[in-house]
């Protein structure tokens, strides 16, 4: 194994920290409710005032969540790694620590349009970033032997469906605010159409014409 080989697990790990340690701290904005009663429909109602908070949990969760599964995929793809992705990787994990702050703001300010659109914009940043970050990442002779041309256009072309979302909710904030990151859902729609299209287009480009 060459020093980049296994420098490559301590960026690994170190990236994993930082995506476990995000995740965790969306549940800290959650603040529990100390009511001096023991009355039920307090209780419920008071809960009820969380809805945008856990909401927001849900949702950044699911958010930072299909970030790791795509920094996982692409980094088991790789046997080796150029030092040149070292900071689009730090950049995206410094916007990944932040969206707790984000998620927070808006969940604390539901409907209201300046939050909103603080969130699609860190969002739409994390997806431009990990969008750069693969790009420099996934090039030969770093790439596993034995990963498909089409494996590699697929892997590249996904991770464009963060950043389009993103930026349809950043629209949508401006008209609708809160009823934007509904626009969010579509991302694991647009993920796979990317997906697709990547495929197809590394096959088209792998047809060689036969000469008459």
């Amino acid at each position: 194994m060459s020093t980049n080989a296994s420098q490559l697990e301590r960026l690994t790990f170190f990236s994993d920290a930082v995506f476990a340690i995000a995740i965790t701290l969306l549940i800290i904005e959650v603040h529990v409710p100390h009511l001096e009663t023991r009355d039920d429909q307090a209780y419920w109602q008071a809960l009820h005032m969380l809805q945008p908070s856990f909401m927001g949990f849900v949702l950044s969760f699911l958010v930072i969540g299909a970030l790791w599964v795509a920094h996982h995929r692409v980094f088991g793809m790789l046997v080796d790694y150029s030092p040149t992705i070292m900071w689009p990787n730090m950049l995206l994990l410094m916007t990944v620590a932040f969206m707790p702050f984000a998620t927070a703001l808006m969940s604390s300010n539901p409907m209201a349009r300046v939050p909103e659109l603080f969130y699609a914009c860190t969002l739409l940043v994390a997806g431009l970033l990990q969008r750069l970050l693969f790009a420099q990442a996934l090039r030969a002779p770093y790439i596993k032997p034995g990963i498909s041309s089409e494996d590699i256009a697929a892997t590249r072309w996904r991770s464009l469906g963060l950043p389009t979302a993103a930026a349809i909710s950043l629209v949508g904030a401006w008209c609708a605010p809160g009823w934007n990151n509904f626009l969010l859902l579509s991302i694991p729609v647009l993920v796979r159409a990317y997906a697709a299209f990547g495929r197809r287009k590394a096959l088209r480009l792998q047809v060689v014409p036969v000469e008459s």
